[in-house]
């Protein structure tokens, strides 16, 4: 019997009604964990409230993963007309399955939609659409070039001395990917913003006073760990906080 920490990874559910209904997740996160040594273990939308408390109970660490937009009624504001494919069943999970997290010591990772997550979990709220709602002029969305692959960094982020990310990214300054039209706007509680694109948003947060790790990241650290020892590095973080929690 393997004694891997076990890290649970949440997913997509689909949302155009297609039929049959679907849960998944991009395998390069599974790839990712299981590179660090972690052991992954599923966390589809469709999960009943049973189901969710056995496997919380049974995971060592917690991957929230990227996906669509979370429901601005979360945070009490209206839709943009940008918002897109929102869940409430991935929503629900994933808010809870945070808050727990954060409320039981269980490490945990939390990328791009799952940064956005962790952050509403916490009492913040979200920029719902950069291109509209800023100025910015960071190509934070690459995914509307066609001809640029996702593990092609598009822009620099910078990473405050002395903090937890940047001890596991090793250095002040990163080359990321993006694939997100959101940010973070209000900080939930207890969240600390850590790193920084050049048009000053938040790209990176920890949480000081936690009692395990609780670290996001809103870049694609999964789809970069091929070529890029930093993104490695935090699956290696997780996977290592995981065992930590164990003992």
């Amino acid at each position: 019997m393997t004694t891997a920490p076990r890290i649970g990874i949440t997913t997509s559910i689909t949302t155009d009604g297609s039929s049959p209904e679907r849960a998944f997740v991009n395998s390069t996160y599974i790839r990712a964990v299981q590179q660090a040594g972690g052991l992954p273990i599923l966390l589809p939308p469709q999960l009943e409230p049973w189901a969710r408390q056995a496997l919380h109970e049974m995971i060592d660490g917690l991957l929230l993963t990227g996906g669509g937009d979370v429901d601005p009624a979360q945070f009490h504001e209206t839709p943009h007309e940008k918002t897109s494919d929102v869940s409430r069943e991935r929503d629900g999970l994933e808010l809870d399955l945070a808050r727990r997290a954060v409320d039981r010591a269980v490490p945990l990772l939390a990328i791009c939609r799952g940064l956005q997550v962790l952050n509403v979990a916490l009492g913040g709220s979200l920029v719902q659409d950069i291109p509209t709602e800023t100025s910015s002029t960071v190509d934070h969305s690459q995914k509307a070039r066609q001809k640029t692959a996702r593990d092609e960094p598009v822009h620099p982020v910078k990473v405050a001395d002395g903090t937890r990310l940047a001890a596991i990214l090793g250095g002040p300054e990163v080359e990321v990917n993006s694939f997100h039209h959101q940010a973070l706007k209000r900080l939930g509680r207890g969240l600390k913003p850590v790193a920084w694109a050049p048009d000053d948003t938040v790209e990176g947060v920890e949480m000081p006073q936690a009692r395990a790790l609780v670290v996001g990241v809103q870049w694609h650290p999964e789809e970069l760990v091929d070529r890029d020892p930093a993104a490695r590095s935090l699956f290696r973080a997780l996977v290592e906080a995981a065992a930590a929690a164990r003992r």
